[in-house]
């Protein structure tokens, strides 16, 4: 009888120790995913502010770029208008602007 019960007794064991395995397993898995939130929070928020930095530099070449061209129509504006009177004043009339110049000239925008 002693065989026989060294047998259930190694059995049983056999069965401990791979349960104990499979819940090691599993624990490890878990303590890895909650490891693993706070570092893919953070190369979320790196990818984050890469993008908004890369947008305030788009943004910021853009409000220059609007600000050149804004200078350049006001200059042109000018220009055209000296022009326009030295026709007048040579007795030439010039033709009527665009409709869409003719409002910059009266609003300005």
């Amino acid at each position: 009888m002693n065989g026989a019960w060294g047998l259930i007794g190694a059995g049983i064991t056999l069965v401990g120790v791979v349960v104990t395995g499979y819940f090691t397993y599993r624990g490890g898995r878990t303590a890895a995913a909650i490891q693993a939130e706070p570092s893919q929070r953070a190369e979320d928020r790196a990818a984050f502010e890469a993008i908004k930095k890369e947008l305030r530099e788009d943004l910021t070449a853009t409000r220059e770029e609007v600000k050149s061209l804004r200078s350049l129509v006001r200059a042109f504006a000018l220009y055209v208008g000296a022009l326009t009177l030295q026709m007048r004043d040579r007795g030439i009339e010039p033709p009527a602007p665009p409709d869409r110049v003719d409002e910059y000239n009266r609003t300005g925008v």
